[in-house]
């Protein structure tokens, strides 16, 4: 928690995009908007979900499995080589081959000099209808992690782990200065009139207070546009909505509804060392009263702080 902070102030780079059915064209068009970010004075980019692919688990179909692919791989190499070339720092995420009926949905960050430095595993899987991810993504088994890179401590989680505080609070705690959170998130056609805003309010406030209450910028990355659903009329609305907030929950920059960007915001990074020094969560933390977290649920017994 008390790293050295190696810039000032850092340029972030947000790709908000749409994917197409051809993963090359994808991996195409996100290369050609990372250098444009690169050409922005972006030195951390950042992409959505999932990038390389349509949202593939709108349907639980087993010829899906075919798109998965290792990690370090064909995607991996393309984007270190553009990193090392345009000096940016990446992370984003892809659909991750191990081994026979092991699959990941797995973030990779590549450093802007050394290259592939690690993965993270999704931990939490969402499953609802839209949304099968159990039926294709092991949960993730590397913990939560942050990674040294050129630019700064990046701590790394996906989607749906953006809902839960402790994967927020695990991954701070070892070292994270900004949460990074590849999305691949929007409505159901016909919910969003009626919850739509309130679905897209909860999604940003969670991460904005998770900024807070660890100290941290929070970058959110998501897609956007309509993918068909493979065999009904309805899909998905990707919202967009990209954002990055400051330790203090503060909106930096936001990118729209329904257009593809790359939008660049500028951190301070002093704030960070500035916020945690007159807001010290870290510590005024109970650690003694915390034992019961790692339960699923309570008894009244148990809810009690033990001598």
């Amino acid at each position: 928690m008390t790293a050295a902070l190696p810039l000032d102030r850092l340029t972030v780079g947000i790709v908000q995009m749409g994917m197409v059915t051809d993963p090359t064209v994808n991996l195409a068009r996100a290369l050609g908007f990372i250098s444009d970010a690169a050409e922005k004075g972006a030195q951390l980019v950042c992409l959505p979900e999932l990038f390389s692919l349509q949202y593939f688990c709108q349907i639980k179909e087993f010829k899906n499995f075919s798109l998965a692919e290792p990690i370090p791989g064909p995607t991996t190499q393309a984007l270190e080589a553009l990193a090392l070339e345009r000096k940016v720092t990446l992370v984003t995420s892809i659909f991750e081959y191990e081994k026979p009926g092991t699959y990941y949905n797995t973030a990779v960050i590549i450093d802007r000099k050394s290259g592939y430095l690690g993965k993270y595993r999704k931990m939490h899987i969402p499953d609802e209808p839209g949304y099968f991810e159990k039926f294709y993504f092991t949960p993730g088994d590397l913990g939560f992690k942050s990674f040294s890179t050129d630019i700064g401590e990046c701590g790394v989680m996906v989607c749906w782990d953006q809902w839960y505080p402790e994967a927020a609070r695990l991954t701070a705690l070892n070292g994270a200065q900004i949460l990074i959170f590849p999305t691949a998130i929007g409505w159901h056609p016909e919910e969003k009139e009626i919850l739509g805003a309130r679905q897209h309010e909860a999604w940003e406030l969670v991460q904005r207070a998770h900024g807070i209450t660890n100290g941290c910028f929070v970058v959110a990355a998501n897609r956007v546009g309509f993918e068909k659903h493979p065999d009904k009329a309805a899909g998905i609305e990707f919202w967009g909505q990209t954002f990055v907030s400051a330790p203090d929950g503060r909106v930096l920059g936001r990118a729209s509804v329904a257009e593809e960007e790359v939008f660049i915001v500028e951190l301070n990074m002093d704030e960070l060392l500035e916020f945690r020094l007159n807001w010290p969560f870290f510590r005024d933390r109970r650690i003694d009263a915390y034992e019961d977290i790692t339960s699923q649920f309570l008894s009244e017994e148990s809810n009690t702080i033990k001598d």
